[in-house]
């Protein structure tokens, strides 16, 4: 069963009908980060319930360039897997595609790795980091289910996943073990090749197509919406910033303080599920109130 995710911290849904009218017939980006999916049990690195302990993310050079670091993450990654693969869409998933499927959305941008917002049923979807879902070939450049390199894993390892199952998920889907067995085989392409996760690893660049197609539907918006990211990272909060710039309107949905809080003229300090659930809510309900002059886009 999947682990449910209960905050501590209340929502404050004050400002959700402001937020409703400033998206209400506008056509909307919206930018997704791991806040969105803590209630599929997914957890994250930086909201108000993430556990104190330190912990190092892996950096794209020490995988490529360290068999020990390779070792270590498979081994991990291999743990970790069944339990995103079994990670199921919420409530704010559910809104989004809702919303999608109405037409409110241009487009929808997220920087998480789990692929829940497609099996909720957005279709019109960049994943700016990747999907889990997938391994790339560093050499030969296939790409690999990651169910099937898990097949491989087991396979190589017989007695590896049993022995860890109950070990704390991390936020990029594996787990903290305190010690990995030398003997580990960590899983090759059939070309002999490197295998890596199809995400992009801190220290990576995000491919340049991909923020192409992300910067087009931020160009066919008249409002972005972030929900459930802090925007520490750049490659999330450059679109705050583009949106600013072309003179769009910010609305953001996060339970604490984000890097784009001084760039949104609304603000709803919120469960992700909560808030996107009554938002979805607020966008049916008909209305005769006209948008404020100071949210129009320009203004």
């Amino acid at each position: 069963m999947t682990q449910r995710f209960v905050p501590s911290q209340p929502s404050d849904l004050s400002q959700l009908a402001d937020l409703a009218e400033m998206l209400r017939g506008r056509r909307i980006t919206v930018l997704t980060g791991a806040g969105c999916s803590t209630a599929s049990g997914i957890p994250d690195y930086r909201g108000p319930e993430t556990s104190k302990k330190k912990r190092s993310p892996m950096m794209y050079r020490e995988f490529v360039g360290s068999e020990e670091a390779r070792r270590r993450y498979w081994a991990r990654s291999a743990v970790g897997w069944p339990r995103i693969q079994s990670a199921r869409p919420n409530r704010g998933h559910q809104a989004l595609a809702s919303l999608e499927k109405r037409g409110n959305l241009s487009g929808l941008i997220t920087q998480n790795v789990d692929r829940l917002h497609s099996i909720a049923g957005s279709q019109n979807l960049v994943e700016l980091h990747g999907a889990l879902a997938e391994v790339i070939c560093l050499d030969c450049r296939t790409v690999i289910s990651r169910d099937r390199i898990q097949e491989q894993i087991a396979t190589e390892n017989p007695s590896w996943v049993a022995t860890c199952h109950s070990l704390e998920l991390a936020p990029d889907g594996d787990v903290e073990i305190p010690e990995i067995p030398t003997n580990f085989r960590v899983p090759r392409c059939k070309c002999t090749g490197l295998l890596k996760p199809h995400v992009v690893f801190f220290g990576e660049n995000v491919p340049k197509p991909v923020v192409s197609r992300a910067w087009e539907f931020l160009d066919q918006a008249e409002a972005l919406l972030v929900v459930g990211s802090s925007l520490t990272v750049f490659s999330g909060y450059r679109f705050v910033r583009g949106a600013e710039k072309r003179g769009i309107p910010v609305g953001i949905i996060n339970l604490g303080p984000t890097r784009g809080d001084e760039h949104a003229e609304i603000r709803v300090s919120a469960r992700v599920c909560d808030a996107l659930d009554a938002l979805d809510q607020l966008l049916t309900e008909p209305t005769d109130r006209p948008t404020p002059l100071n949210l129009r886009r320009g203004d």
